[in-house]
């Protein structure tokens, strides 16, 4: 939900568990993600938007725009 995080999910626990970490950056339909509620899974900037897994094709067909890559850690 914020590129800090991101940033240390891709360069901390991406890039040493499969060599290679990128961070994206999307819009998604408001009325849309509004439906699932923002989850902290530690410290302050560690907040997520918990998407279960069988509604991803739904919330892919909500994503606005194109979807950007900002950052790559290898």
């Amino acid at each position: 939900m914020n590129e800090e995080y991101a940033i240390q999910i891709a360069r901390d626990w991406n890039v040493p568990a499969s060599g290679s970490g990128f961070v994206t950056k999307f819009a998604v339909k408001t009325d849309y993600a509004s439906k699932f509620e923002v989850q902290n899974v530690g410290g302050e900037i560690h907040n997520e938007l918990w998407v279960p897994a069988e509604e991803l094709e739904e919330f892919n067909s909500n994503i606005v725009g194109q979807i950007e890559v900002t950052k790559e850690f290898k």
